[in-house]
C-alpha cells in the first residue's frame, strides 16, 4: 500500500501583530484630524511628545525562531513517494 502526498505543508499559526506605540500614533493622528492642521506644533504638542517618548524608550521586538516543520515534512514526503 503506497501513500502519495503531493505537497506536504503546514500553515503557520497567525500571530497578532504587535504595533509598538500604536496608541500614541493614533492619538497624534486624531489630534491632527481634529485640528485640520498638521503643521501647527502647539496644538498637538502633548500627543507628539508622547509618541516621541514611546519611540525612544520602547525596545525593538526580537526575531522569533521559525519552525522547520515544513522542511521535515518535505523530507518525509520524498521518502513516502
Amino acid at each position: 500500500m503506497a501513500i502519495h502526498i503531493k505537497n506536504l505543508k503546514v500553515r503557520p499559526k497567525k500571530t497578532p501583530v504587535n504595533t509598538m506605540c500604536g496608541a500614541q500614533l493614533s492619538a497624534m493622528l486624531g489630534c491632527w484630524a481634529a485640528t485640520g492642521d498638521t503643521h501647527s506644533v502647539s496644538t498637538c504638542q502633548n500627543a507628539a511628545q508622547a509618541l516621541f517618548h514611546c519611540m525612544r524608550t520602547t525596545p525593538m521586538p526580537k526575531k522569533t525562531h521559525r519552525p522547520t516543520i515544513n522542511y521535515h515534512l518535505a523530507r518525509l514526503g520524498k521518502r513516502i513517494q
